[in-house]
């Protein structure tokens, strides 16, 4: 819509909305205005134009019921569902934001108490031959990670599917180890591709109450870049989907690890420990948010992992501000270098960003 008010050399589109003003206005006047002029109280004659020119701004107008006010397909915006998922993923048409707006992917936190029951001091492979173990490093440490994305394009391939570009990195750090200068002791690094697919709405339904929201199909690469023999590295392509139901969601992923030669393939046996799938169960309980995420391949159940998140705001009044992270896990893979190495880790600390 053009404004009438953009420049002070007013186009001829200008000049017919001031000329349309100065008529809307004029004829106001005359049916109300002159009855003000002819109050003869000075008081009562500048409430009369108050009442005329200002009206209450509590007031509620009322909706002029002509053809040109009724709502149209063109002009009204799509209703949300109300989806969490939705709203993470830009699901419903009412949720789409535009492309290369970056968001978080996974949990970003800084824990700076993490505690492991049995800390990997000789990381090994059956490609990769043992180091001597190091009793530098303490079972005391902090733990790191950042993830975001961005939505690369839009309605790629079918309506409202859209390819999502992400990276995930996740240190642990040996914060409180002074003597061996605080290193880094891993870092795994994780570019990844998403395709995501809504489920139209008319083919959602699930029985007891649950919705069907995507699907997905994505390619990930994770690398922890150190050299050999403690370079671990891996390529997979996985398909997923997603649940909701209320404040509870569930995510699914099975994926393909692609094969590498013998020789070049530091892990060979990576999948049979941290498995070739996960589910992750997530609620939303007002306040609080939990999620329970368990890896497995199936096979052996006595391999792969738990992991628990809990989140609470640091002022319940700021529940988009710092939040507390706690995070528990048990088994195999918590990094890369120990994806062979079963413990238990206990963190505690702060959640960074959410947007």
């Amino acid at each position: 819509m053009q404004h009438c008010h953009r420049s002070v050399r007013f186009p001829d589109r200008s000049r017919f909305c001031l000329v349309a003003i100065a008529l809307v206005a004029n004829t106001a006047w005359s049916q109300d205005g002159t009855r003000c002029a002819a109050e003869p109280d000075a008081a009562r004659r500048l409430a009369c134009y108050d009442r005329l020119f200002r009206p209450d701004p509590d007031a509620t107008p009322a909706a002029p019921h002509t053809a040109a006010s009724a709502p149209t397909a063109a002009t009204t915006p799509a209703a949300s569902s109300g989806s969490i998922m939705s709203k993470l993923w830009e699901l419903d048409e009412a949720d789409k934001r535009r492309k290369f707006v970056v968001r978080t992917h996974l949990p970003n936190f800084m824990l700076p108490v993490h505690y492991t029951n049995h800390l990997n001091r000789a990381p090994s492979s059956p490609t990769r031959v043992a180091l001597a173990s190091n009793e530098g490093y303490k079972p005391l440490e902090a733990k790191l990670q950042v993830s975001l994305r961005a939505k690369a394009v839009s309605d790629l391939l079918l309506p409202n599917a859209d390819l999502w570009l992400a990276y995930t990195q996740r240190s642990l750090w040996q914060l409180w180890n002074s003597q061996e200068s605080a290193p880094f002791r891993s870092t795994d690094y994780q570019p990844e591709a998403i395709y995501v697919l809504p489920v139209p709405p008319g083919m959602r339904s699930l029985p007891f109450g649950w919705q069907w929201m995507m699907a997905q199909a994505g390619f990930a690469h994770q690398s922890n870049g150190q050299a050999v023999p403690l370079s671990r590295s891996w390529n997979r392509a996985y398909v997923g989907a997603g649940f909701e139901r209320g404040e509870f969601g569930v995510e699914w992923r099975v994926h393909r690890r692609i094969d590498e030669s013998r020789t070049d393939d530091d892990n060979p046996d990576l999948t049979n420990f941290i498995g070739r799938g996960e589910v992750r169960a997530s609620w939303l309980p007002g306040l609080a948010t939990a999620a329970l995420t368990w890896r497995t391949n199936l096979r052996a159940l006595n391999r792969g992992s738990l992991q628990l998140d809990w989140t609470y705001p640091v002022d319940s009044d700021e529940p988009a501000g710092l939040r507390w992270y706690v995070q528990v896990f048990s088994g195999y893979g918590e990094t890369l270098l120990d994806y062979n190495h079963k413990q238990t880790t206990f963190g505690l600390g702060l959640s960074l960003f959410q947007f």
